[in-house]
């Protein structure tokens, strides 16, 4: 049978995709995800189903790809993506924030006219039930979308983050009800896509509306080898895919391909196929079709780095009740980006995997500093022309000089809140950074470098952008320069970071697409 798309990945953009196309009864798409599917909530194991509320790790999980990666000089880290129908939706930490009007804006201004701010709200909005605001959702809420959203008011904080609460407030920052609405910063509740403690993926929300259609087939536990393209034309057009299940190889056709597969699993597929720098893909045996060098660069995320406090023995202490229910944003001082920082706040926070921890340890309060736009950019390279290889990840994470000195200051800046009253009747002694480590800029920095992890927010690694950027991998309707027939729509296709979580806006442009691909463009 041949299909009218193909699309690869049942992620975060692809669930999406796949639902939406199927909409009309007379297109037929099959929807091809890696990993395993689970057709209910009942069905999911422990980590994939519950947020806050499980025992078990996802970093350990088989429904977790298990990179890792270079993040700094002095540093390895661990890469977890979710590999099972809903993506990384379906392992991820649940924080539903989109980014700041500037970004989508920013987009728009590089080339990108269907991508401003003002465009988006629709499927921003779309999207979403925000159950905080359902019965008067304004014009920036949504309250009959797929996903689920909801904030923890402050009659529910934990005793913890009502003590962060009052001492980010009395350092100078706002309070902030509401962090999507456009124009806002400061301290609030977090908006979170956990509703009842279960972690509300694309493939709860929108595979459940679609998986009974007909017209959709859904194909879990297949890895797609490489894009064919019949190259017999003026340009190469996408015929369809060569895969394997259950080690048996094949071949599926389709009149459009459409890539899912996240900022490494994408760009990789494109490499795989023969898209990408046509003398790296020549070092790796891979005979190019089309030369496309911003393919795997340009790779950007939001650094993370946690800070941890002893509590008190009569602090009360329990892992599994909502811990993480506020954040920060906030402009570093002498920063011309506007909430470049970003702060999560625990009240029962454990030492972390990179310092040894393990998922259950609970012993004290914690702070989550990120850099919401950092200058350091990454790259993803192909190690060899296997598909069943990792690719090769650098994240080179604080590289730059200004994401040192911001991230310098947050640190001190979040440290100094120790000495707070209320948070000085919480905590005892602080277990990281030490003092030592705060003496000087180049201790902090050293600090920072071999304790720095991921964001969970890679992206960019397959850029959308006019013609005339020669790094462009894309057009901004996803559809790949000098191949006909196939697209790329996923996190990897954001020309910048967004300063927020990444999770909205990739639901966001699976949605986009989905409406523009329908509209014939």
């Amino acid at each position: 049978m041949k299909y009218d798309y193909i699309v690869i990945g049942a992620g975060s953009a692809g669930a999406i995709l796949a639902t939406r196309l199927s909409e009309d009864p007379n297109i037929s798409v099959l929807l091809l995800e890696a990993g395993p599917d689970y057709p209910d909530i009942d069905s999911l194991p422990e980590e994939v189903r519950h947020s806050y509320e499980s025992t078990k790790s996802i970093w350990d999980s088989d429904h977790n790809w298990q990179y890792t990666a270079r993040g700094t000089s002095e540093a390895e880290i661990e890469i977890p993506r979710g590999k099972v129908t809903g993506g990384s939706s379906a392992i991820n930490g649940t924080v539903f924030l989109r980014g700041i009007p500037e970004d989508y804006d920013n987009w728009a201004e590089w080339g990108n006219d269907e991508w401003n701010f003002q465009q988006l709200v629709p499927y921003f909005n779309k999207l979403e039930t925000d159950t905080t605001y359902q019965d008067d959702p304004g014009d920036f809420h949504g309250a009959n979308g797929p996903i689920i959203c909801r904030r923890f008011m402050q009659d529910e904080w934990r005793e913890g983050n009502k003590a962060w609460f009052e001492a980010w407030r009395e350092s100078g920052q706002g309070y902030c009800e509401d962090h999507n609405a456009p124009g806002t910063t400061g301290v609030g509740p977090i908006p979170l896509n956990n509703p009842n403690g279960i972690r509300w993926s694309t493939s709860i929300g929108y595979l459940g509306l679609s998986r009974h259609r007909l017209n959709l087939t859904i194909r879990a536990n297949v890895t797609v080898k490489k894009v064919l393209f019949d190259t017999t034309g003026d340009s190469p057009r996408a015929t369809g895919v060569e895969a394997v299940s259950d080690e048996e190889t094949f071949v599926v056709e389709a009149d459009e391909i459409i890539l899912s597969a996240g900022a490494i699993g994408s760009p990789q597929i494109l490499m795989l196929s023969g898209i990408g720098p046509s003398d790296h893909l020549g070092e790796h045996g891979i005979r190019t079709v089309i030369d496309s060098p911003g393919v795997g660069q340009n790779l950007a995320d939001h650094p993370l780095l946690s800070i941890l406090w002893e509590t008190k023995p009569d602090v009360e202490l329990e892992r599994f009740v909502p811990n993480a229910q506020l954040v920060v944003r906030y402009t570093a001082e002498g920063s011309p980006l506007e909430n470049d920082m970003i702060v999560y706040l625990s009240a029962a926070s454990g030492v972390d995997r990179k310092h040894g921890g393990a998922h259950t340890d609970v012993v004290g309060m914690g702070a989550g500093l990120g850099l919401n736009l950092a200058h350091s950019k990454g790259e993803l390279r192909l190690r060899s022309g296997d598909y069943r290889d990792h690719p090769y990840l650098d994240y080179n994470l604080l590289d730059h000089e200004e994401d040192l000195r911001r991230y310098r200051d947050g640190v001190r800046l979040v440290v100094s809140l120790e000495d707070h009253p209320a948070m000085a009747a919480m905590i005892g002694e602080r277990v990281y950074p030490e003092d030592s480590d705060l003496e000087s800029d180049d201790a902090l920095d050293l600090w920072m470098k071999r304790w720095v992890g991921t964001g969970h927010h890679i992206s960019c690694t397959a850029k959308m952008g006019p013609s005339s950027d020669p790094m462009a991998v894309v057009d901004q309707f996803g559809k790949v320069y000098g191949a006909e027939g196939l697209r790329v729509v996923d996190a990897s296709i954001m020309p910048e970071c967004v300063r927020a979580n990444i999770n909205v806006t990739v639901l966001m442009i699976g949605e986009r697409i989905a409406d523009l691909i329908k509209q014939g463009k």
